[in-house]
């Protein structure tokens, strides 16, 4: 499983392709594959007009759990290696360095497929027109659905002996595509009024909402700050009517399902990137950037808007896990943290979510102190478990844990109330969460013995920006001056390393070097 293994030497391995050479963490860990990895660029272009062959194009991120099992089934394999490299011209792109390829391939993945999501793969002409397309890819026939393998020479078949209708197939999407997001617009009709427009999102969102958990689908279910702050923007102009009323009942509901859920770190603070199931119990358990700066803004607003502290307290949290987890010592904020890490106990495979999960007897022998006057003669580790829902075969169903790597482990999700939890064990609710605290505090610095996960120490304009504002935000309305503080370095480290005073720009990227400086390409 792709580790990033970001400055090694090429000798030790057995092949090194010419991703090797560059700076994403994403393209390093796929530097030794044997695939002919061509990063995007003219050399991979005149490679596949010279020679005519269709471009395989594979995009994704270095902290992607799918990302990692594809490469481990596939690009790892020595078979499809020689498949892919003898008959494509082969790209690896990362999509937080490039968005824009990211965002134009996967659209047509989207009309095509009716799904997206990452690793993103797909077949190009030479003149880079796309023509199939698909996320991820066994690597051979499972069920009915067909391997990468099988896909692979099923391209290889037509583009010998049916090129113009593979080539058609793909130039017709195309042309549905432009046709559908073309506007068209008529110079005597005026554009649809502010609240028309705002009414409308609110009744998408309020057709789309779970009612139990929050959120706005079943499953997988992302956090999606933006609706939220949509949300409460409606409610702040509309406070006065049901609608806005129901607008803000969303938004706290979901907010608060959300903190309360497994998607939430407990023990480190911070959110992962999304949850496998509808009440936001079994998260993916990757750790980006944009969503911790995003929804540490969305929270403080819950807080301005509700006054209920604890709302603001999950914010604070957020920033606490950056600052102590993503952030440059130059004052810039990395990218992501992964999902996948090795195991505590060993052995050479990484398992999703292994930094983060707990067996039932790892809490009880953290966790063995007797409790006084608590009801049965109750320890610590007792009502830790009750309250986070921690069960002795693990709390993870099998149709959240396809490839068994949660098998016997638990993710803390709060089950209930501290003032439930304090009545069932006979103690104060002040005891209670004095207790869940120390508890936690225990479980962090165990945490800090494991082996950690990938960290993607790429630091880029755009996210950093928005880091930036989620300590803005969150230190002006708590009057917090050290977050304040944390928000000027980040603006420093940005015009310092990011702003090209030349040329009067702000450049995408920058990363940290092996000598842990920053350096640009």
């Amino acid at each position: 499983m792709a580790s990033g293994n970001e400055g090694s030497s090429s000798t030790s391995h057995r092949h090194t392709n010419r991703l090797a050479k560059e700076r994403s963490p994403y393209l390093l860990q796929h530097a030794h594959n044997p695939v002919d990895w061509y990063p995007w660029g003219q050399d991979a272009f005149d490679k596949a007009k010279k020679e005519d062959k269709p471009i395989f194009l594979s995009v994704g991120y270095s902290t992607c759990h799918w990302c990692h099992v594809m490469e481990r089934e596939s690009f790892e394999d020595e078979e499809i290696g020689r498949l892919l490299s003898e008959n494509f011209v082969c790209i690896k792109v990362d999509r937080e360095e490039r968005p824009d390829v990211d965002t134009v391939y996967m659209t047509f993945v989207q009309a095509t497929s009716g799904g997206g999501g990452w690793p993103m793969n797909v077949w190009l002409t030479p003149d880079l027109h796309p023509f199939i397309g698909g996320t991820y890819f066994p690597p051979r026939d499972h069920g009915r659905r067909p391997g990468l393998k099988t896909v692979l020479t099923r391209i290889m078949d037509q583009w010998q002996n049916n090129r113009p209708t593979l080539e058609s197939s793909g130039k017709r999407v195309l042309e549905s595509l432009r046709k559908g997001t073309a506007i068209n617009a008529h110079l005597t009709e005026n554009p649809p009024l502010a609240p028309d427009v705002a009414n409308r999102c609110l009744q998408q969102l309020v057709h789309s909402y779970e009612e139990e958990y929050g959120g706005f689908r079943e499953a997988p279910k992302f956090p999606t700050p933006v609706n939220l702050m949509f949300l409460m923007s409606y409610w702040s102009v509309n406070r006065s009517t049901s609608e806005g009323a129901e607008a803000l009942q969303m938004t706290l509901h979901t907010l608060r399902m959300m903190a309360l859920g497994g998607i939430h770190d407990h023990v480190a603070q911070g959110f992962h990137r999304y949850s496998t199931d509808s009440s936001w119990h079994v998260p993916h358990f990757e750790k980006m950037l944009y969503d911790q700066a995003q929804l540490a803004v969305a929270y403080i607003t819950a807080y301005q808007v509700s006054g209920e502290k604890f709302f603001a307290d999950v914010a604070r949290g957020i920033l606490l896990y950056v600052s102590r987890d993503l952030s440059n010592k130059s004052g810039g904020f990395y990218s992501a943290e992964d999902a996948d890490s090795v195991p505590a106990s060993g052995g050479p495979e990484k398992r999703e979510g292994a930094f983060c999960v707990w067996t039932a007897s790892e809490v009880r022998e953290l966790l063995p102190d007797i409790v006084e006057r608590a009801t049965g003669g109750a320890t610590q580790a007792d009502i830790f478990m009750h309250h986070y829902g921690i069960k002795e075969q693990g709390n993870v169903d099998l149709e959240q844990d396809p490839h068994g790597e949660l098998q016997g482990q638990n993710v803390l999700i709060v089950r209930y109330s501290v003032e439930l939890t304090a009545a069932r064990f006979g103690i104060s609710v002040d005891k209670a969460n004095e207790l869940l605290a120390s508890a936690r505090a225990k479980m962090a610095e165990v945490r800090k013995s494991r082996p950690r996960p990938h960290l993607d120490t790429k630091m880029l304009a755009s996210w950093n920006g928005l880091m930036l504002s989620g300590y803005s935000r969150v230190g002006a309305v708590l009057g917090d001056k050290t977050l304040l503080e944390r928000a000027v370095q980040a603006a420093n480290f940005l015009k310092q390393h990011l702003w090209d005073a030349e040329r009067q720009t702000i450049l995408r990227s920058c990363y940290r070097g092996d000598q842990m400086e920053v350096i640009q390409t």
